[in-house]
C-alpha cells in the first residue's frame, strides 16, 4: 500500500515528493566480493536509527571462491522494514538492487511484479553475461517487461565520484557499494551519518580510502535527488513503527545467544564460562563474539578438532566453570561421544548447533532444521538431553539463559538449536534491564559430610556438583557405568537398569519446571493447528495470522522445548481436528508427533536452503481446509 504526500523539505533542504508506504523489502544482490552484507548492514543500522522494525536474511554463497561473475557466487543481503509488525525477512522484493547479471539472475524470481530493478549497467558486459548464463543482454530485451527498471551505470559513477583519491582501479571499484548504498538511503529518506562516520572509523588507518568511500556514500544519494527532481526516481518513506519505549539495537540470533550466555551466567552466581569450538560455518561467529568477552568472565578455546573441543567444555565444567561448545551438525556428529560421556558423568554443559542443510557437507552457508532427530537421539546407548529451539533472532538470548538454567539446575548436558537463518539475521532488540532479570543460583557442594558424588537430588535427580580441590569431596568420574551413590565402576546388571532409568527420568522430569505449552496466536481449540519450532516462527505466524483475517479456524503452535515437551501438550494438540507441522527438514517434528502423541499430523516439508515465505504455508493451511 502506498500514497503520495505533499512535497516537503528534508533537513538538506530540498523539496522531495515521496510515496508513503507500510513496509518494504529490498535486496542488495552481487559478486561475493562487491561487499553486499556490509551494504546491507549498514543499510539495517540507519533503519534501525530510524525507528523501524526489521528483519534482515543475509545469503550468502556456498562455494568459498566461486569464480567472478557467476551465479555459484552470488552473495545477497534482503531487508524488510516497515511501520508495521514485521516478523519475516519478506516473500517477495520491492527493489532490487542488481551489480552484475548473475545477481540478477539469481534474485530476478524473488521479486515482485511491478518491482524496481536498481541494475549495474557497466558490470553487464559480453563476457559476464554469459557467465551468468544469459544470451543477450536482459537490459535490452522484453525479459525485464513486467518490472520497473533503473539502469544506472554505477561503475562509472563511482569511478569518477573517487577519481581524485589516487585510488587504483581495483581499490576504486569497491567503492561502487557505498554509491549504490548512498542511493538507496536517499531512496528510503534515510540519514547518512551513521554510515560516514562508520567509514571513518572502519578506514581510520587508510584516511583516502575513508573519503573515497565517503565521496562515493554522497555521490549516490546526491544523485537520486537530482535524478528524483527530473522525474526519473521515486523517493519513499516509511512511517515509524509503534514500538514499545526503550533503548534498542539491532541483534542477530548469534549475538542474542552470546549476550543470553554470559547473562545467564551471572544469573547463575558462575565467574567464569568456558567456551571450547572448533570453526565450522554457520558456527564459527559465536567464537568470535565470545573472544571479545573475557572481562565478563568467559575464556575461549579454539581447538585442533570437535572432540577436543567439547572435551574442553566438559573439563572445565569439572572445575566448577559454565562449560559451553558449539558446532554444526557435521561437527555435531563429532561430538557425540563426549556428549555421552556428559550426559555419563552428569555435568552441565551447554551444546549450540547452529544447523545448516546437509547430509555430510551439504550447504554450508544454507539454513535447514534436519538436526533435530540428531539432537533428540542421535547418540549410542540410552542417553537423554535436554533440547530447545530458539524461535526468533531476539528469543535466542532467552533460549540461551534457558540453557544455562537447565543445564546447571540438573546436571545434564543441554542442547540449543539455532540455524543458518536465525544466526544472521537482525531484528531490534529492546535491551533489557539486566538487574530486573531471574537469579537461579547454581549449587556447587562444599559440604562433606555424607558426600556421595552420584547421589541424586529426590526433586531434580541432579547429582553434587563437587568441584576438585574442594576438601573432603575427592571423587572420580569416566564413562564407564558407575554405581549408584559412590560412583565407583559398576558392571552390575540391576545397577545399569536403574542407572538407565535415572537418567531417563531425570529429563522426563524437566517438563515439570518449564512453562505449559499456549497457542502462539489464535484459540486454544479449533478446526487446524500449525504447530512449528525454530525459525519457521514469522512465516508460520503472519500466515495464521491471514487466515485468521479471513474467519479460517486456525492457531499457531511454537514449541521452544523439545526434549521433553510440555506437560499438557498432549491435551493442546487434543483440541484441534487437524495438525499440520512446517518445518525445513523431510519431517522429523512431526514424526515425534506422530510417535509420541498419535495425533493425525502431516507435515509441510521444505529443503531448500531458504526459507519459508508466508505464501508457502498461507498455501498449505487452504489445503488444509478444504
Amino acid at each position: 500500500m502506498s500514497t503520495t504526500v505533499p512535497k516537503t523539505t528534508d533537513p538538506s533542504g530540498s523539496q522531495q515528493a515521496r510515496e508513503i508506504r507500510e513496509s518494504v523489502v529490498v535486496r542488495f544482490a552481487g559478486d561475493s566480493g562487491d561487499g553486499m552484507q556490509m551494504t546491507g548492514s549498514q543499510f539495517t543500522i540507519e533503519t534501525a536509527l530510524a525507528g523501524l522494525d526489521l528483519t534482515t536474511f543475509p545469503d550468502y554463497p556456498a562455494e568459498i571462491r566461486a569464480p567472478v561473475g557467476t551465479t555459484f557466487g552470488v552473495s545477497a543481503f534482503q531487508i524488510h522494514f516497515g511501520s508495521v509488525d514485521v516478523k519475516t525477512a519478506g516473500d517477495e522484493v520491492d527493489v532490487l538492487i542488481a551489480m552484475n547479471p548473475a545477481a540478477l539472475k539469481v534474485s530476478l524470481a524473488n521479486l515482485s511484479l511491478g518491482g524496481t530493478i536498481v541494475a549495474d549497467t557497466g558490470s553487464f558486459s559480453e563476457r559476464n553475461l554469459l557467465k551468468a548464463g544469459y544470451d543477450a543482454n536482459p537490459l535490452e530485451d522484453d525479459t525485464l517487461a513486467p518490472y520497473q527498471v533503473i539502469p544506472l551505470d554505477i561503475t562509472r559513477l563511482t569511478m569518477s565520484a573517487v577519481e581524485g583519491f589516487g585510488l587504483s582501479k581495483k581499490e576504486a571499484l569497491r567503492c561502487r557499494n557505498m554509491w549504490a548504498l548512498g542511493l538507496m538511503l536517499w531512496m528510503y529518506d534515510r540519514d547518512l551519518t551513521a554510515t560516514t562516520a562508520w567509514l571513518t572509523k572502519k578506514f581510520a588507518s587508510r584516511e583516502t580510502l575513508a573519503q573515497s568511500n565517503n565521496a562515493a556514500l554522497i555521490a549516490g544519494h546526491a544523485y537520486g535527488e537530482t535524478a528524483e527532481l527530473s522525474g526519473n526516481l521515486v523517493g519513499y518513506r516509511v512511517k515509524d513503527a509503534d514500538l514499545p519505549p526503550g533503548q534498542y539495537r539491532t541483534i542477530t540470533g548469534t549475538e542474542a545467544i552470546v549476550w543470553g550466555l554470559v547473562s545467564g551466567l551471572r544469573s547463575a552466581g558462575l565467574e567464569r564460562l568456558v567456551f571450547g569450538s572448533y570453526p565450522i560455518t554457520p558456527a564459527s561467529p559465536v567464537l568470535h563474539a565470545l573472544a571479545k568477552m573475557r572481562e565478563l568472565g568467559v575464556y575461549t578455546f579454539q581447538a585442533e578438532d570437535e572432540i577436543a573441543a567439547i572435551c574442553s567444555a566438559i573439563g572445565a565444567s569439572y572445575g566448577g566453570a559454565l562449560g559451553v561448545t558449539s558446532s554444526s551438525g557435521p561437527g555435531i556428529a563429532l561430538k557425540t561421544e563426549a556428549i555421552g560421556l556428559a550426559v555419563s558423568v552428569e555435568l552441565p554443559l551447554v551444546i549450540l548447533n547452529v544447523q545448516r542443510a546437509g547430509p555430510s557437507t551439504g550447504l554450508p552457508t544454507k539454513t535447514e532444521q534436519s538436526d533435530l532427530f540428531q539432537a533428540v537421539y542421535g547418540r549410542n546407548g540410552d542417553t537423554p538431553v535436554a533440547v530447545l529451539a530458539a524461535a526468533t533472532s531476539i528469543d535466542c538470548f532467552d533460549v540461551a539463559r534457558e540453557a544455562v538454567r537447565l543445564a546447571t539446575k540438573y546436571m545434564t548436558p543441554v542442547i540449543l538449536l539455532s540455524d543458518g537463518y536465525l544466526a544472521n539475521a537482525a531484528e531490534p532488540w529492546l535491551i533489557p534491564d539486566l538487574d530486573a532479570l531471574e537469579d537461579w543460583p547454581a549449587r556447587q557442594r562444599t559440604d562433606p559430610e555424607g558426600f556421595q558424588p552420584f547421589e541424586h537430588d529426590p526433586e531434580t535427580l541432579a547429582r553434587p556438583w563437587a568441584v576438585p580441590g574442594t576438601p573432603g569431596l575427592m571423587h572420580r568420574i569416566g564413562g564407564i557405568e558407575k554405581e549408584q551413590g559412590s560412583g565407583h565402576i559398576s558392571y552390575d546388571s540391576a545397577n545399569h537398569q536403574a542407572m538407565t532409568d535415572l537418567r531417563v527420568a531425570k529429563i522426563a522430569n524437566i517438563a515439570n519446571d518449564i512453562p505449559e505449552q499456549d497457542v502462539a496466536l489464535g484459540d486454544r481449540t479449533g478446526t487446524l493447528a500449525l504447530v512449528g519450532w525454530g525459525s519457521t516462527f514469522g512465516p508460520i505466524n503472519k500466515a495464521v495470522e491471514q487466515a485468521r483475517e479471513r474467519g479460517q479456524s486456525v492457531s499457531h503452535i511454537h514449541l521452544r522445548y523439545l526434549n521433553p515437551f510440555p506437560a499438557n501438550l498432549a491435551s493442546l494438540l487434543d483440541g484441534f481436528e487437524k495438525i499440520l507441522v512446517p518445518e525445513m527438514n523431510a519431517g522429523q517434528l512431526v514424526t515425534m508427533l506422530r510417535s509420541r502423541y498419535l495425533v493425525p499430523a502431516k507435515g509441510l516439508n521444505k529443503v531448500t536452503g531458504q526459507p519459508f515465505k508466508i505464501s508457502d504455508v498461507a498455501s498449505a493451511i487452504d489445503a488444509a481446509l478444504e
